[in-house]
């Protein structure tokens, strides 16, 4: 099995980028450290060229690798690798998908505070949308056990899951950013793949994902608006088998959650887009 991991990295040559993946390895870069006041459009200038060079290498080297992006910004840096996959005329919609783990972990770490409950492996809570501030919507509604949470205290742990990653740059004095965190979720969505192509089954894990070109994934493009969304995957052999749509079980207040999500979600998708059709030598 093949796979290329596409953390968030700082300016490298692409030859040197280039060599792990022909020898088939993953590819691992440092990641720029998070700043107080830095914003999505600083990452997405960052990083929207590192990754569009990396999944060049992807598609010339390893085109069937599994690729897993969790370079910040995700709603934009996905489309980006996606495009870059279709003008290449390899793009598999199952075998890429953005890294969203980190805000399951935190739905389901912030949550214990709450419920009482010490080993936050114990509750399952999807996190559907996109990847950054009010484009992640956790379903508390849905977790599993069910979880009691005061209508007084489920805005604050909305906010606090939407908003971790600003919550560990100001702790850390602008000294830097979600790290250990950010690397459990990689480790964790990435033996949730590696555990689904060696065929053990019912493995689901959240992933931001091309939907049309993936099982179920057309009725939850049309319901959203948008072709990039994360949902639960359920993961198999081949990659992402089908996108479950849980949207007709969300709770009043996460429908308003899911509206918001929409509206920002598609400008980032856009921008992803756009940014390899305006590139030098776009065709």
């Amino acid at each position: 099995m093949s796979k290329a991991i596409v953390p968030p990295a700082q300016s490298q040559s692409i030859d040197r980028r280039a060599r792990p993946l022909r020898r088939g390895r993953n590819v691992s870069t440092k990641r720029p450290q998070g700043k107080p006041g830095m914003t999505r459009d600083d990452l997405f200038n960052i990083n929207a060229g590192i990754v569009q060079d990396l999944i060049t290498g992807v598609a010339e080297t390893c085109p069937k690798a599994f690729i897993l992006v969790i370079s910040n910004p995700v709603n934009s840096t996905v489309p980006i690798a996606a495009e870059v996959m279709k003008k290449a005329g390899v793009f598999d919609p199952k075998r890429l998908f953005g890294v969203t783990t980190l805000d399951v972990v935190r739905a389901e770490t912030f949550v214990q505070e709450i419920t009482g409950e010490k080993d936050p492996s114990k509750t399952v809570i999807p996190v559907i949308g996109g990847h950054s501030g009010e484009t992640i919507v956790p379903l508390f509604s849905m977790a599993k056990p069910a979880v009691n949470i005061p209508a007084d205290k489920l805005g604050p742990l909305v906010k606090r899951v939407q908003f971790g990653g600003d919550e560990v740059v100001q702790a850390k004095g602008g000294a830097g950013s979600a790290t250990l965190s950010m690397a459990y979720a990689g480790y964790r969505f990435t033996r949730s793949v590696i555990k689904a192509v060696q065929g053990e089954k019912g493995i689901i894990e959240p992933s931001y994902v091309y939907l049309p070109g993936i099982e179920g994934g057309n009725a939850i493009a049309k319901e959203t608006g948008v072709d990039f969304f994360s949902v639960p995957i359920e993961l198999g052999p081949s990659g992402a088998e089908s996108a479950q749509n849980v949207l007709s079980s969300i709770s009043s207040e996460e429908k308003q959650l899911l509206e918001a999500c929409k509206r920002d979600l598609k400008g980032s998708i856009d921008k992803g887009v756009e940014f390899v059709a305006n590139s030098p030598g776009a065709k």
